[in-house]
């Protein structure tokens, strides 16, 4: 029999440790990625070599025979081999991650999460900054580590909610946006730091030449990418098995890791693009289901491999550095990630249960380690050190979880009276009114947002004619012609996109509003389109001054020419527009595929203070003891606090349900609450099954609104029986304020006053028309 090869033999090794660890470590109720470290720490050869190191010493000649059998355990034979294989897993790792993570997702979590990661992220990378520089480590390793304790675990975090029953929680909605948001500056560290670690020093401009370039590349690929791939599956479904898709999908990743690489950027960050760019596509989740047993081999086999390349003389002899990364990790993540909540408009109760849920690091951390280590730019020491402080910290998180409502309840019960917007939050004044809207704050951000887009396909455009195409015409069309015929061809190309830059939203109904209000806003509005007129002539301009050596006056005025002409083209009109339909019908097609299926929409949560209301959605087992019984019979309100908005049952949606609706099995009901009335809610629903409890559910389309009671409106003086609001407007009150008192509990002789202010919920549309239907 031939010899195996080494590669093969350390693959065996990874998969037997990583498999018996695994059944060890879930007996234990610890988290798996804990177990696949100590798996590979295990089949380190340098555990093995320390053993043996330590027989000698401890008994000389006479241990001989122990180390005869500690040669015999079966060690990795090849770090070189470990380090590809942890390679791989990353970009599997990644490509995983950017199916789960979907633009749109992004979005969704809006400022809260942005801002309170912006705070802890760039505190932490400072702070990890200095403490390398205080512990006397280089640049680069200092960098590094600022960059390794500024990333959370989500595997972890997922697992401890998990086993807390926490996912339905207001601050466990907020720390997953953050998770999310931290994903993406991970993606955008990564880049950063290889450029710093490739020029061996930090410059400012060669930062912003890489933000420039890394944008540009994330916005033309997932541009093209969601132009062509769901189109693409669209062609190809009939042939489209598992095994075709499993196939497609995993050579669409490597493809764009190739790519990636041969622009200058990480495999990494190619994986999660076309990860990203997958999960806006119908077959998404198909797709995920057909990888996840990729993402599970390949995860094992990289959170082995980090195991293995621990030196544990390293952790031994700098144990004292271990201690006090440690420390700063669960002290500074826990003030850095609070006061971030905080800053984004958060109570101090969500804001304190957030930090301390957020105080650990994890798998992004060994990502960026392992980069380090490929790049060959920081020490021996930094690796095994941060694995160690990883490791702590995991084992730290529930009991930092469990922790945070008594410290949350302390410090609340020693502010000061004047500071009460710190306890509730600022997020309340930040709610929707019913009856008012902001058209200059719609109409700039959708102009902002047009331009940014159209103008990175344009110059993305000019730049492969640039490098391929004018090249090529030159070398056939000598002189003049070829040049004009390259200026043709380029401005043919970029023409539909510098019309829709130039002409999008100049008719929209924001526009006409704000034209019609008053002159100033038609100065302004004029400016808008002039700007972006004279964007369009830069543009222009850029592509004739290096084919004609003609005077610049005279070719501005042609560029003026061309731009004029762009604009009053019926047919550049019409085939811009059809290019956008195109490209929002893919992007669109999955929300309206799960839209068609499931008849529930994307669920959209405001922020709102009466007394953390936020909502959820929960599931009904089918062997509840409350199945069969009416809303009249069960007393969701008295019993639990909460307010039944919506049921979902299959296909059918029953909006604002009265009191004689039953429950049945497998009814999805969409609840308004706090998270404590939320737990009293889950209690009620006894013998809910463990396994289903908080599997990924349907969408709905339910939202909270405040509605400001006004002088003249015709509520004021009028009970809610007599104004029948909930037949009339498909709403449901959830608390009204008055005098800047809160009242949850109100029967239906209760009487409207000016300056009430009502907190509504219901799906977008009736909100919106809530003033008009009760006319």
């Amino acid at each position: 029999m031939g010899h195996l090869p080494d590669f093969v033999q350390d693959l065996a090794l990874i998969l037997i440790s990583a498999g018996i660890f695994t059944i060890l470590f879930k007996w234990l109720k610890q988290p798996v990625v804990l177990g696949y470290i100590v798996a590979g720490f295990i089949a380190s050869p340098r555990l093995n070599e320390l053993l043996i190191t330590i027989t000698q010493e401890l008994f000389g000649n006479k241990g001989d025979l122990l180390i005869f059998y500690l040669n015999k355990i079966p060690s990795a034979k090849d770090m070189e081999n470990i380090s590809t294989w942890a390679d791989i897993g990353v970009i599997f790792l990644l490509f995983a991650l950017g199916l789960e993570f979907s633009l749109k997702k992004l979005l969704k979590v809006g400022g809260t999460a942005s801002i309170a990661t912006f705070i802890n992220m760039g505190s932490m990378i400072a702070i990890g900054y200095g403490a390398g520089q205080f512990l006397g480590w280089g640049e680069m390793d200092s960098i590094f580590l600022g960059g390794m304790l500024s990333m959370s675990s989500t595997t972890i975090i997922i697992k401890a909610f998990n086993d807390m029953n926490l996912q339905k929680t207001k601050f466990a909605n907020i720390v997953f946006g953050m998770l999310i948001v931290e994903d993406l500056a991970a993606i955008m560290m990564m880049v950063l730091l290889s450029t710093v670690a490739v020029s061996n020093h930090f410059e400012s401009s060669d930062m912003a030449n890489s933000m420039f370039r890394l944008l540009f590349f994330i916005v033309m690929w997932f541009i093209v990418g969601i132009y062509l791939i769901p189109t693409m599956f669209k062609k190809l479904k009939k042939y489209l098995n598992d095994e075709t898709l499993l196939i497609i999908s995993s050579g669409l990743c490597l493809g764009m890791v190739l790519f990636a690489t041969s622009v200058g950027f990480s495999a990494a960050l190619g994986a999660f693009i076309m990860g990203s760019i997958l999960a806006e596509t119908i077959e998404s989740k198909h797709i995920e289901h057909l990888t996840e047993s990729l993402k599970n081999f390949f995860g094992a086999v990289f959170f082995v491999s980090v195991g293995i390349m621990i030196d544990p003389m390293v952790i031994w002899e700098h144990g004292s550095t271990v201690l006090l990364l440690t420390a700063i990790v669960l002290v500074g993540r826990v003030i850095f990630a609070s006061l971030g909540v905080i800053a984004s408009g958060q109570g101090l109760k969500v804001a304190v249960q957030s930090g301390f849920s957020l105080a650990q690091i994890g798998e992004f951390s060994f990502i960026i380690a392992t980069l380090g280590m490929s790049l060959g730019v920081i020490s021996n020491i930094l690796y095994p050190v941060i694995v160690a402080v990883s490791i702590i910290t995991t084992f730290t998180t529930p009991y930092f979880i469990k922790l945070s409502p008594a410290v949350s309840h302390y410090i609340e019960k020693r502010i000061p009276s004047k500071w009460d917007k710190l306890t509730v939050g600022y997020a309340s004044s930040d709610y929707k009114i019913v009856n008012k809207q902001n058209d200059w704050n719609k109409l700039l951000k959708n102009i902002l947002l047009q331009v940014f887009v159209y103008l990175m396909i344009s110059i993305a455009v000019m730049l492969i004619c640039k490098i391929y195409m004018i090249p090529f015409v030159a070398s056939h069309i000598p002189g003049v012609w070829g040049s004009l015929l390259s200026a043709a061809i380029t401005l043919m190309l970029m023409a539909p996109f510098m019309r829709a830059m130039i002409m999008k939203k100049n008719k929209s109904q924001e526009f006409k509003n704000l034209w019609n209000d008053s002159h100033f806003n038609r100065g302004i509005l004029i400016s808008l389109v002039v700007l972006r007129i004279v964007l369009a002539i830069v543009l222009v301009s850029v592509i004739l001054f290096p084919l004609f050596s003609t005077a610049k006056t005279l070719l501005t005025l042609i560029a003026f020419a061309v731009t004029v002409s762009i604009i009053l083209s019926k047919e550049l009109k019409k085939h811009s527009r059809k290019i956008e339909a195109h490209f929002l019908k893919n992007l669109s097609r999955k929300q309206v595929y799960e839209e068609n299926k499931a008849a529930i929409p994307t669920v959209v949560v405001n922020n709102i203070r009466a007394k953390d209301i936020h909502i959820e959605e929960f599931e009904i087992p089918p062997n509840s003891s409350i199945i069969g019984k009416t809303l009249r019979d069960l007393k969701f309100k008295q019993r639990t606090g909460v307010s039944i908005i919506t049921i979902l049952r299959g296909n059918r949606k029953i909006n604002i349900p009265n009191a004689n609706e039953y429950i049945y099995p497998y009814d999805k009901i969409v609840v308004s609450g706090s998270d404590k009335e939320f737990q009293k809610l889950y209690e009620t629903i006894e013998n809910r099954k463990q396994s289903g409890m908080y599997e990924e559910a349907p969408q709905h389309h339910i939202n909270l609104s405040q509605y400001e009671i006004e002088t003249g409106s015709r509520l004021i003086g009028k009970t809610i029986k007599e104004l029948r609001l909930r037949e009339k407007t498909e709403t449901l009150i959830i608390s009204i304020e008055r005098n800047n008192d809160s009242i949850i509990n109100f029967s239906a002789d209760f009487t409207f006053q000016e300056g009430d202010s009502l907190l509504l919920a219901g799906e977008q549309e009736k909100l919106d028309s809530f003033e008009k239907n009760i006319q």
